[in-house]
């Protein structure tokens, strides 16, 4: 009787071990054709077959749209976010379909041979109830955003791994060009190419710029940490990491063979140049690490850069030394009266000619016409007199400092375990140290460090937190209220006309008006907002990933609601298909390791035509002190094993790795590994790899059970993979389904710090270091997972889900006469799917192989089940489970349904002998539709070209209220004072104005003046104060302008910060030319008004200790008179 039964299993083992033969194979430069071509793929999709056995196989899936959403909190994007769209099903005869199928299933006893199954024809699958609500309903996609103003993508989102080394920091606007500082350099794109398509795969540009718009490239320098630029020199200047400022000229000859190079540069601090500005004066401050700041006077730059190219040497000597070190001059006995944090932004408020210099929690304010320290005061608005602190807080600065210097002297450096333990328990202590000296509110206070200023068109600054609060400051320093419109840190400001636009970590943008009420707010990209600049009729905005997009500045407005269906009309042009195949393999190994063999039979067999492997195995090492050793580790960010290691290269044999395939990442939790391969033909489209982990063991925190996930874009769609351990025992079904939910609902991913070098994810470390406390609330769709956002996810892993209602000697019968239709029934996995209680509208392949679990090792055959005492009934324990794309069955691939899948292949390898568990493996094809960013650049050009109502519209928007000055002469002498009056004609428009240098020149004995010199940036002289520089005028109102001259005495020479004379005075009559720039609340035009102004030097000779009190020697002029009633100016 038990030989005859031993018989029967080797026969059904031989049938049920046959994998379906093989599609004929097309190599991988054939399948990714279509990625760079502009035909049409025809679509063509087989009916997927169904069981039948039970009535809620893909039935009564409900069709539900959902195209009003609050665009501020659960926007959604088009291609690479992961937030709701609205989509229409396709209705197919499903209850017609299932009765063919069931009478197929019906001939056979319910098995299907493999063997001869036809080729690509996919499995029949179950799906669970509960799919079509909440956070298991699949994301609507778009062609293009429904609700977002639609954008220029300059430079699409290119994947991480491409950019190491190269990653963008900072981005500034010139009238014709956008430049970016990168960790190599700079990048120039000229406006007049924005339009253009990129270069393509196989072009000159490297990867992950194939799609960008035309670009320059400079020299490799020291990484970029932040640009400004200087129309009145005509150069952008550049700080970088180590320390030097360098120049790039605008306007010359870019080559696409060439790089172009720096022009005057030189050593301007020990450390990294974190910010720069030009002052009203056209001086160039800059700050770095530890509180320093630095100015170089424009005349010592201006002869630098008059300099020939062979005196570059003694041009950069010059400048270096000429600069002032303002912390050293208000330092009186060795205590400074600054902060000592880094200086992380400088702004310069052209209204009343002041810089601003930020530190995380402090202020200092200077005149920068005297550059004299005027208040340091904290981010309360509260007065900080730092020459009468404590020893005890000084004592505190220099240890943060030290601290600081410890880990950024490590920060490029690969750190053992106990070198990062000892890191993480210093920066403890000194958070302790810091809670006793400073009081229980120094942790509330690291959540309001400041990361952005901006100084508005109506003279308010505004500063962002790191907690997402936003503070408006008049001009003297003062506290004037505060709003929080989101949750997450805020990263960048711009401002233009009467709009303040903020970005945020959680990668939202928002604009506000000058009042700080909420205008709009849209999801702009998938990673945090470094950067935004203001350019050609744009809002350009960077993300950390190295993205840029274009915002129309009047957006949301009506040109959007124009583009956005014009856009989509085209979507057929610019839709690309691709098909790929992934294997997912699942074993509970049970802390053994397997034979090469075992491996090949259990994936290298079947991976001939498939692009990406996934790998989740559980038990890999298990014990007391190894989960304890697991879950310290986790604390200090440590992951990963000795064992978990050798796994994944055994594996990467039986796959071979480094011909065929690649390990592109892996995410361990104690007994948990899940790895991927991707193959080489395919890499170019694989990466942006983020990792995940959730334990589930004792209180939720032991990894003995629990779930490790991977994140990767594949051909700009988002693809999770998830392994998972759930309680075990045959009664612990709700615990299971406990801890899937959890699973779902909390597993968050976030770069793995074994992909890439600390250097190379430098360029976020303050988006990442913010992410911190914001986790929870990082994305904007509140409570939304990160798993519910995926085009499409895959959960693998030893379920522990058992067969109920059924004994052991009946389930071993079932499983003789491959009566598996039977013990399907029993499931209760299937069950509970069936119910809506766990995987929620997730498919499964009908299982046609025998249950996976209990087993004895090393014994073959199905009469290797469980013998012994407890004589465990056998079960599908180990399963593959996924969920695509679609809304509703029977949608095809498009840009509105991306990423469809169907299995070919699911089965369980019953030779493999190795565990008490059998491997299992599931091959599935998977269709995604995704964008050619590049045709689509060029297509958003073609419309904005060819549109009369969008061209109608870009013409209005260039619209500028009239206005009217009161002179265009002016003539002071000493210490006289001129009222100039601007008029805004305009009965019904704001405007805003902006008064700047646009040179100066010397009177000659014939009264000719001389070439008129711009200083930077259209600075002032210092003998001529013009306030306020900038505001506002309401409708039908005047404001007055107060152009006086000042006498000075200015430190002509320095070397090395001392002054060589005491003063000098030029006696020459001078003239300048004022700009009155005028611009509407979003008009992309500016009017210029020229105003002349001309200085007589009086002759008489004045002591330079001691100003002359007269405000005039003249009295009033003739426009200060009966001048009309004028307007507040609308700044304090």
């Amino acid at each position: 009787m038990d030989e005859r039964l031993e018989e029967d299993d080797k026969i059904a083992l031989e049938e049920l071990s046959l994998a379906p033969p093989h599609r004929k194979a097309h190599s991988y430069s054939h399948q990714l054709r279509t990625n760079t071509g502009t035909h049409n793929k025809h679509r063509h999709h087989q009916i997927r077959k169904h069981s039948l056995d039970e009535n809620q196989i893909m039935i009564n899936h409900t069709t539900s749209n959902n195209n009003a959403y609050n665009d501020g909190n659960s926007n959604s994007s088009d291609e690479d976010e992961f937030y709701p769209y609205s989509t229409t099903a396709v209705s197919v005869d499903y209850i017609g379909m299932s009765q063919r199928i069931e009478g197929i299933a019906s001939r056979d006893g319910g098995a299907c041979d493999e063997g001869q199954r036809l080729p690509q024809q996919p499995l029949p699958e179950f799906l669970g109830s509960g799919g079509d609500v909440g956070v298991f309903k699949a994301p609507n996609r778009a062609a293009v955003h429904p609700s977002r103003p639609t954008c220029l993508e300059l430079r699409p989102h290119p994947l991480r791994e491409t950019q190491v080394g190269k990653f963008l920091r900072a981005i500034a606007s010139t009238e014709t060009q956008l430049w970016a500082g990168q960790e190599s350099g700079i990048r120039v794109w000229n406006y007049s190419d924005a339009y253009k398509p990129g270069i393509g795969t196989g072009g000159r540009a490297r990867r992950g710029d194939e799609d960008a718009a035309p670009f320059y490239e400079s020299a490799n320098t020291s990484p970029t940490m932040c640009l400004m630029v200087d129309h009145g020199s005509k150069l952008v200047w550049s700080g970088h990491k180590d320390g030097k400022i360098r120049s790039w000229k605008m306007e010359q000859n870019f080559s696409e063979e060439t790089a172009f190079k720096e022009g005057l540069s030189w050593q301007a601090h020990r450390g990294p140049v974190l910010s720069m500005v030009i002052s009203s004066y056209g001086d160039v401050w800059s700050g770095s690490e530890g509180g320093v700041i630095k100015f170089w006077p424009w005349k010592s730059i201006e002869k630098s850069l008059s300099l020939s190219l062979e005196e570059r040497h003694m041009a950069a000597l010059l400048v270096e030394r000429s600069f002032i070190d303002l912390r050293s001059q208000v330092t009186v006995n060795g205590v400074c009266n600054i902060s000592s944090s880094d200086v992380k932004c400088l702004l310069s408020d052209y209204v009343r000619a002041k810089v601003w210099a930020a530190g995380s929690l402090s202020f200092s304010l200077w005149d920068a016409r005297t550059r004299e320290l005027l208040k340091v005061f904290n981010i309360e608005g509260q007065i900080e007199n730092r020459a009468d602190m404590s020893s005890t807080q000084d004592q505190t600065v220099e240890d943060e400092m030290n601290v600081k210097f410890v880990s950024k002297s490590k920060k490029e450096k690969s750190q053992g375990f106990l070198q990062r333990s000892r890191n993480a328990i210093m920066g403890a202590a000194d958070a302790v140290r810091r809670v006793a000296t400073k009081g229980a509110g120094a942790f509330a206070e690291d959540t309001k460090k400041t990361e952005a200023i901006v100084l508005t068109a109506d003279g308010m600054i505004w500063t962002g937190c790191s907690n997402g609060l936003l503070i408006q400051w008049d001009g003297n320093g003062n506290r004037l209220q505060d709003f929080t419109h989101h949750p997450c840190g805020v990263l960048c400001f711009c401002t233009h006309g009467g709009r303040i636009w903020v970005g945020y970590v959680s990668g939202m943008v928002q604009v506000l008006d000058l009042e700080g009420n909420l205008i709009a707010s849209w999801v702009a990209h998938n990673g945090p907002v470094i950067k935004l600049v203001v350019g050609n009729g744009y809002v350009y905005s960077l993300a950390t990933h190295g993205g840029i997009r274009g915002w129309n500045i009047s957006s949301p407005a009506q040109i959007d609601n124009i583009l956005r269906p014009e856009l989509a009309a085209r979507e057929n042009l610019y839709t690309r298909l691709e098909n790929i195949r992934i294997l997912v393999g699942t074993w509970n190994v049970g802390q053994g390791r397997a034979s090469h063999d075992a491996l090949m039979s259990w994936l290298g067999s079947a991976v001939s035509d498939v692009g990406i492997v996934v790998v989740g195995l559980q038990e890999v090492e298990m014990g007391a002190g190894f989960l304890a050793m697991s879950a310290a580790k986790e604390t200090v960010g440590l992951e990963g094993s000795s064992i978990g290691q050798w796994w994944q290269d055994h594996i990467g044999k039986a796959l071979d790795e480094g011909s065929t395939f690649e390990r592109v990442g892996s995410r361990q939790l104690a007994g948990l590994l899940i790895a991927i391969w991707v193959r080489k033909t395919l890499r170019t489209h694989v990466g942006d790899l983020d990792v995940a982990a959730v334990a589930c063991g004792l209180g939720r925190a032991i990894g003995n059970k629990g779930g490790v996930g991977l994140r990767l874009r594949v051909f700009d769609r988002i693809i999770c993979f998830a392994n998972c351990h759930f309680a075990a025992h045959l009664e612990a079904v709700n615990r299971r389904n406990a801890d899937f939910d959890h699973i779902f609902r909390t597993m968050t991913f976030t770069r793995s710090s074994n992909l890439l070098s600390n250097a190379a994810a430098g360029v976020s470390s303050a988006a990442q270091m913010l992410r911190g406390p914001n986790v929870a609330t990082v994305n904007p769709d509140e409570g939304k997972p990160d798993l519910a956002e995926a085009d499409m996810f895959i959960f693998c892993g030893d379920f522990n889900y058992r067969l109920f209602g059924i004994s052991y000697d009946e389930a071993r019968d079932f499983v003789s006469q491959r009566s598996f239709d039977w013990l399907r029934e029993k499931d209760q996995l299937r069950a509970e799917m069936k119910a809506g209680r766990v995987f929620q509208g997730m498919h499964e392949a009908l299982i046609r192989f025998p249950p996976t679990y209990k087993f004895e090792r090393g014994k073959p055959g199905l009469g290797g089940y469980d013998s012994g005492e407890k004589k465990r009934i056998p079960a599908w324990c180990d399963r593959i489970l996924y969920r695509d794309s679609r809304a509703a069955p029977g949608q095809e691939c498009s840009l509105e349904c991306p990423v469809t899948a169907s299995i070919l292949l699911y089965d369980a390898r019953m030779d493999v002998t190795e565990s008490d568990h059998k491997p299992v493996r599931c091959k599935l094809n998977v269709d995604i539709a995704h964008v050619n960013r590049s045709i689509r650049r060029q297509e958003f050009g073609k419309i904005l070209e060819s549109n009369e109502a969008i061209r109608s519209s870009l013409e209005a928007q260039r619209f500028v209220p009239e206005t009217a000055v009161s002179t265009n002469q002016i003539v002071l002498q000493n210490q006289d004072t001129f009222n100039l009056k601007i008029t805004n004609k305009s009965g019904e428009d704001m405007v805003f104005f902006h008064i700047v240098c646009e040179g100066q020149s010397s009177i000659k004995e014939d009264e000719v003046p001389s070439d008129f010199r711009p200083r930077a940036s259209y600075g002032f002289p210092l003998w001529l104060e013009v306030t306020p520089g900038a505001g506002m005028i309401k409708p039908d109102q005047v404001v007055e302008i107060s152009i006086h001259h000042e006498e000075f005495h200015t430190l002509e020479e320095f070397v090395d910060g001392i002054p060589q004379s005491w003063w000098s005075e030029d006696t020459r009559d001078k003239e300048v030319i004022l700009l009155v720039n005028v611009t509407g609340s979003c008009s992309s035009d500016t009017k210029i008004h020229r105003v002349h102004v001309r200085h007589c030097f009086s002759g008489n000779s004045v002591n330079p200790d001691k100003k002359a009190n007269a405000s005039s020697r003249h009295g009033p002029s003739s426009n200060q008179k009966n001048a009309p009633k004028h307007a507040e100016i609308g700044y304090p």
